[in-house]
């Protein structure tokens, strides 16, 4: 049975079919949440809301080959809604960094420039990078056209490489 399937049986209400699209879609979910919350804990509460939230408002869902975009868009959603809820700042001792591998050091440096970019350069590089989509994909979830998408990766790789070099490190 092919998602399109699952779906309209799901909206018919059938839950073995609506646990199939979960089950399928879970990885992903659990990747883009953990981007954002960076705690699995969190990442995995956000699964289950998102869960939850898919489940009220599956009927909502006019297009059902939009399913994994309508999906993944609830969960930055959530997400980002989570990180203004807990206004959470992440301090980085000295003293603890100095102790990793660079290739550790290197990757906070890089998540902390992420950290500092704009909310919508910060969805393209974590979709695009991290999750692998192609621009068009983030296109439909970000619900703009592709060529703005091209421009805000272009924006964001620019200031990346320039926080970066700021910071004294390598290039993006």
């Amino acid at each position: 049975m092919c998602d399109e399937d699952l779906i309209k049986a799901a909206k018919r209400g059938d839950d073995e079919a609506f646990y199939k699209l979960i089950s399928a879609h879970k990885d992903k979910l659990y990747n883009i949440a953990y981007c954002y919350l960076k705690n699995e804990q969190d990442a995995l509460e956000a699964i289950q809301e998102v869960t939850c939230r898919a489940y009220v408002t599956l009927n909502r869902l006019k297009e059902p080959k939009y399913f994994t975009t309508w999906l993944t868009r609830i969960i930055i959603n959530y997400c980002i809604d989570e990180q203004k809820r807990k206004n959470r700042v992440v301090f980085i001792h000295e003293e603890s960094a100095t102790h990793c591998n660079n290739i550790y050091e290197d990757n906070l440096v890089l998540q902390s420039a992420i950290e500092e970019l704009e909310p919508k350069y910060k969805k393209v590089i974590i979709l695009k990078y991290f999750q692998d989509m192609t621009l068009a994909a983030i296109a439909k979830v970000m619900d703009c056209p592709e060529g703005t998408i091209k421009t805000w990766n272009y924006r964001a790789l620019k200031q990346l490489r320039e926080l970066l070099d700021k910071g004294g490190n390598g290039s993006v």
